[in-house]
């Protein structure tokens, strides 16, 4: 069940150190949430999204179990230089983290003035031309933000650090894995060209569907794009009031999703954190 990493000589004995093998049932249990979000699409949708993050949530929660097997930090410790690139990644994944959730926060207030700017509309006190130019304004400075954090995310992807140990092994592939996730997550919200552009009800109304994939085999647009393109349609229509009920429940939905997202992402925030203390711990010991 474990392979032998060191043998020190102790009171005239020898002891054996080991460390979980890769059929460890720890072990196996982290495979295969890696495996579950290897073949997961992140970016399809906003409960795809929840989904990844709930898979990525129990993954760290594995790993931490795994730290915590009484050998695992004795035998970690005599593998400083893999430990110690273990604990350079885990806080580039809390800065990554950070800025994910950031986006998500500055996302959900576009959406929540958006909703004020219908409630003004209702009450015959707002220009909603005006109220979507800004939003859209948001948007595009969101999207600045979205590339620089995207850019640096792919410089992070590029580094590929191995090990054959099968816990650093672990650590390694959470740490590859949580970086296409976080860039997932910042693709679910960058504008495109499809979403920049005004488009007739009749097309708009299509991004309301539940289909995600197209009659083509291609990817549909996701949940925060369609609200783009909805947005830009009606803001080039002379009258919108029967599409304002539709938008207004979109909007909802995008709010309370953003909310379960930004949620989500704290929870992992604060397992990345308990992650980089118990390392901290192996490296100085």
């Amino acid at each position: 069940m474990a392979s032998s990493i060191e043998t020190s000589k102790i009171s005239g004995h020898f002891r054996s150190i080991s460390l979980p093998s890769r059929s460890h049932p720890l072990t196996t249990t982290a495979e295969e949430h890696l495996s579950r979000l290897r073949s997961s699409e992140v970016a399809s949708s906003s409960s795809s999204a929840s989904q990844s993050l709930g898979e990525l949530k129990s993954l760290y929660d594995c790993i931490d179990d795994l730290l915590r097997l009484p050998l695992t930090p004795q035998v970690l410790s005599h593998l400083r230089s893999p430990a110690e690139e273990s604990l350079d990644v885990s806080l580039t994944l809390l800065d990554v983290c950070g800025n994910v959730r950031e986006a998500f926060s500055q996302m959900k207030e576009c959406v929540q003035g958006l909703k004020s700017s219908l409630r003004r509309r209702k009450r015959g006190d707002s220009n909603f031309a005006v109220d979507v130019e800004a939003y859209i304004n948001s948007r595009k400075k969101l999207n600045k933000v979205i590339s620089k954090y995207s850019r640096n995310l792919k410089k992070e992807g590029s580094k590929k650090v191995s090990h054959n140990e099968a816990t650093l092994s672990l650590l390694t592939e959470a740490g590859e894995i949580s970086v296409s996730v976080f860039g997932s997550l910042l693709g679910f919200l960058a504008l495109t060209s499809a979403s920049t552009k005004p488009r007739g009800w009749s097309r708009v109304s299509k991004l309301l569907e539940p289909k995600r994939v197209s009659s083509d085999g291609g990817k549909e647009t996701n949940d925060v794009q369609g609200l783009d393109a909805i947005v830009l349609s009606l803001s080039s229509s002379k009258d919108i009031s029967n599409q304002v009920g539709d938008l207004s429940k979109l909007l909802e939905e995008l709010e309370a999703s953003s909310q379960e997202i930004e949620d989500e992402l704290e929870c992992i925030f604060r397992r990345l954190v308990k992650l980089r203390v118990s390392l901290l711990n192996i490296v100085n010991h």
